[in-house]
């Protein structure tokens, strides 16, 4: 027998919107109308499709990102961090001359947030970025009312098409977009959006009806945790949530979407990878922003160190929970993963002020 030859194909394929972020935290309340507040908790990060990017990347995955970059300060930063930072491959990625990078402000308070947006449809379409696109192992897609084209095509390459969806501002909630799940190897939505498109009144029988639809279907609940069923191996898993504070929210059902997708492809049973997926939305939301909130091999290894060294009556019940993360964390996790910063760095050429 000839030597195997290496899986070349990417191993995440993603498009979607990309956002200029700028997080607020540490309010103690929503600001109203003619108020001024201070606080000391902010952070910048690439947004939008992004989180998923580079949450996917910081599990040493080879991640192709097709979006849309402004020609402004704020597209250029972000390709930089995507590229050069985070190592994802932007060869399908488009700078639109004359358009700006959507900047979205995201105002956090105790466990929710509100967004302000500023921003432009991408003169580019998901269609039109992805072409015929590459042949990859997943796809981690955005479902909505309007099927891809592309989405098809990559389905019939062979890619195993992991999905979530949005809410829904007109509230209809069509079941029609469930036909889209046809394509789809898992379907990853939380329990409100499980509930309204399966006219259901529990995640457990939202759960129940997707899946009958996907042969994997996931529904997120928050602070409540996850529960799932795998149809290819008749598992079903129930987890609960890790006990966090939080900073901010923003990016972490991304977050956990990656890490089902990098548990997935590792071929871990379904209870390993929704406690693995739970546990990382769980750790980014401690940090600043979406994308750069995620916490990849080094930080999951290190909270297992932490749980592992540290004695207290929840640690034991977390190396219960967790135990299967001593044989499944790489050797190496690779070096401290970069957070947000308060400001991003100034662009390179221009000189100091005298």
């Amino acid at each position: 027998m000839g030597d195997e030859q290496p899986d070349a194909r990417p191993d995440v394929l993603l498009t979607g919107l990309l956002f200029y972020d700028l997080v607020l935290t540490g309010l103690g309340k929503p600001p109203t109308p003619g108020e001024e507040i201070w606080t000391d908790g902010m952070g910048t990060s690439p947004g939008g499709i992004a989180n998923l990017a580079v949450a996917a990347a910081r599990y040493g995955l080879r991640t192709s990102l097709a979006t849309v970059f402004g020609d402004d300060y704020y597209g250029a930063h972000c390709r930089e961090v995507l590229a050069e930072q985070e190592h994802i491959d932007l060869s399908l990625s488009r700078t639109a001359d004359g358009w700006h990078t959507p900047v979205t402000v995201s105002i956090a308070y105790g466990h929710d947030r509100a967004l302000v947006t500023h921003g432009q449809e991408p003169p580019y379409s998901q269609d039109a970025l992805m072409g015929d696109p590459p042949a990859a192992r997943t796809a981690l897609v955005h479902i909505e009312a309007e099927p891809r084209e592309w989405l098809a095509k990559a389905a019939a390459n062979g890619t195993k098409i992991f999905a979530d969806v949005g809410w829904d501002p007109t509230q209809q909630w069509s079941s029609a977009l469930l036909d889209q799940l046809a394509l789809c190897h898992a379907f990853v939505p939380n329990d409100t959006e499980a509930m309204a498109y399966t006219r259901t009144d529990t995640a457990a029988d939202a759960l129940s009806k997707l899946s009958e639809l996907v042969p994997v279907a996931v529904v997120t609940r928050g602070g409540d945790g996850a529960i799932a069923v795998d149809q290819t191996t008749g598992e079903y898993a129930d987890v609960p949530a890790l006990a966090t504070e939080v900073l901010d929210a923003t990016g972490a059902g991304d977050v956990f979407g990656a890490s089902f997708v990098a548990a997935s492809l590792e071929g871990w049973p379904l209870e390993e990878r929704l406690r693995f997926a739970v546990l990382a939305a769980g750790l980014s939301v401690q940090r600043h922003g979406g994308a750069l909130a995620a916490p990849g091999w080094y930080g999951v290894h290190r909270w297992w160190q932490s749980v592992r060294n540290t004695e207290n009556p929840e640690n034991t019940e977390l190396r219960r929970a967790y135990g299967f993360l001593a044989d499944r964390l790489p050797a190496d996790p690779g070096p401290p993963v970069p957070h947000a910063p308060v400001t991003p760095p100034a662009p390179h050429g221009i000189p100091d002020l005298p």
